[in-house]
C-alpha cells in the first residue's frame, strides 16, 4: 500500500493478484476512482459522513469498463461532500493537498483523483464534472482531464448531483492516456490528432449562467496562439452568447431532488457548507425552475461559429487550500461552469481549456497540441 501524504484517497485498495494475465488496452495500469462512483465490495462514501461505512453491491458502469479493459483499482479518492464544491476540502475526511502547488487548493470536486495523479500514486483516474469538477482539479494540479459531452459516458452507479449537467470523464498525466481511457469509456476509437485547418475561438470572457453576475476576464489564452497557428489552426476572437434566463434554479432544483432521501430529514448530519447550499436551494421557485430548464434547452441548440474554443480553466490566482469555498466558488469556476450548461466537451491540459460540442474534437486538438 503506497503512502498518501496528500490525503488523496479516502479508501486505498490492495490490488488483488490476477488469476490470469491481464489483457486489454489498459492492462496493468493503476486506477484511482473518485469516491462518488459505486464499487462492489469497496467502501464508497460519496464524501459524506452519512455514507461513511457504505459498501455497495454494484460497480458503476464507467468503472467496470475500465476494469474490464485491464485497469487495476488502487483506491477511492477524496472529494468535497457529495461532489458539490470547488475546493479540496472535506469536513469528514480532511483536506486534499496539492502535490504540484504546495498549500494551494487542488480544486474540486475530483480533488483526490487529480492529486493522486500529480503525486504519482496512480497511472489513471476517473472523475465526474457537473460544473468544473474534472477540469478545475486537473488545472490546479497540472494534469489532464476531460469533461465529456453530456450524455455520452454512462453515469449509472454514480451518486447524482444535477443529472442535467452531470458527466463522467477520464483523468491522467497525458492527453494520450486520457484519450485511451475515453475510448474505453465511450466505446469509440481514439481520434486522430488534428488542429490543422481548424478555426479556434480565443475566449477572453466566458458567458455567465444567466444570473446577472459579471464573469471574470483573462488574456491567458494569448500565450497559446503562436503554437496553435504553427500547428495550422486559425485563431479568432470569439464569444458564446449568454443564456436567455437565470439557469441557477435548475441546478438547485435537481440538487434537492438528488438528496430527498436524506435532506432535510437528516440535515444535521450534513457538513456546514453542504447544508447551507441545500437550504438555499429550497428557495428556488417552481416558475423559476421551469424558465431555467427552457433556457438550458434553448442554449443547447446553439451552433458555434468556430470549431473549438480555447481559454484558461481559471482566471484568478489559485486560492489557498483553506480558502472560504462559498466566497471563492464563482470566480474560480467561471470559465468552466457554462460548458456543463451548454452540454459540450471540455478538455483541461493544465490550465488550458479546449471546448467544443463533441469529445472527438477536443481530444484530437489536445493530441495534436501534446505532440507539437
Amino acid at each position: 500500500m503506497s503512502t498518501d501524504p496528500w490525503n488523496a484517497f479516502i479508501t486505498q485498495v490492495e490490488p488483488a493478484e490476477p488469476r490470469e494475465p491481464r489483457s486489454g488496452p489498459l492492462s496493468g495500469r493503476t486506477l484511482a476512482v473518485k469516491d462518488l462512483f459505486d464499487t462492489a465490495g469497496v467502501r464508497t462514501t460519496y464524501g459524506s459522513g452519512i455514507y461513511a461505512e457504505h459498501v455497495p453491491e454494484r460497480t458503476a458502469v464507467a468503472v467496470q469498463r475500465l476494469l474490464d479493459a485491464g485497469a487495476v483499482l488502487v483506491g477511492k479518492t477524496n472529494l468535497p461532500e457529495f461532489a458539490w464544491g470547488v475546493l479540496g476540502q472535506n469536513q469528514w475526511f480532511g483536506t486534499c493537498h496539492n502535490p504540484a502547488y504546495r498549500g494551494r487548493t487542488t480544486g474540486g470536486s475530483s480533488s483526490g483523483s487529480a492529486a493522486a495523479l500529480a503525486a504519482g500514486l496512480c497511472d489513471l483516474a476517473l472523475g465526474s464534472d457537473t460544473g468544473c469538477s474534472i477540469r478545475l482539479p486537473a488545472a490546479a494540479c497540472g494534469v489532464v482531464g476531460l469533461k465529456s459531452q453530456w450524455g455520452l459516458i454512462s453515469t449509472e452507479g454514480v451518486y447524482p448531483l444535477c443529472p442535467t449537467l452531470d458527466t463522467v470523464g477520464p483523468m491522467a498525466r497525458s492527453v494520450e492516456d486520457v484519450a485511451l481511457m475515453w475510448s474505453v469509456l465511450a466505446e469509440r476509437p481514439v481520434p486522430e490528432p488534428r488542429l490543422d485547418g481548424l478555426t479556434v475561438g480565443l475566449m477572453r470572457q466566458p458567458p455567465g449562467i444567466g444570473d446577472g453576475r459579471q464573469t471574470e476576464t483573462s488574456d491567458a489564452a494569448d500565450d497559446w496562439v503562436a503554437d496553435l497557428e504553427r500547428l495550422g489552426a486559425r485563431v479568432v476572437e470569439a464569444r458564446v452568447p449568454e443564456p436567455t434566463a437565470n439557469t441557477w434554479p435548475q441546478f438547485q432544483h435537481e440538487a434537492l431532488q438528488s438528496h430527498t432521501a436524506t435532506f432535510p430529514s437528516r440535515a444535521d448530519e450534513y457538513g456546514e457548507v453542504m447544508r447551507k447550499k441545500l437550504e438555499a436551494a429550497q428557495q428556488a421557485k417552481p416558475d423559476e425552475v421551469e424558465v431555467a430548464y427552457g433556457a438550458i434547452e434553448e442554449w443547447r441548440r446553439y451552433e458555434p461559429e468556430v470549431d473549438l474554443y480555447i481559454s484558461p480553466c481559471y482566471a484568478i490566482e489559485l486560492p489557498p487550500e483553506d480558502a472560504d469555498e462559498l466566497e471563492i466558488r464563482l470566480p474560480l469556476s467561471s470559465f468552466l461552469r457554462w460548458v456543463n450548461l451548454i452540454g459540450w466537451a471540455g478538455l483541461a491540459i493544465g490550465n488550458m481549456q479546449l471546448v467544443a460540442p463533441r469529445d472527438e474534437v477536443v481530444l484530437a486538438a489536445g493530441l495534436a497540441w501534446e505532440r507539437r
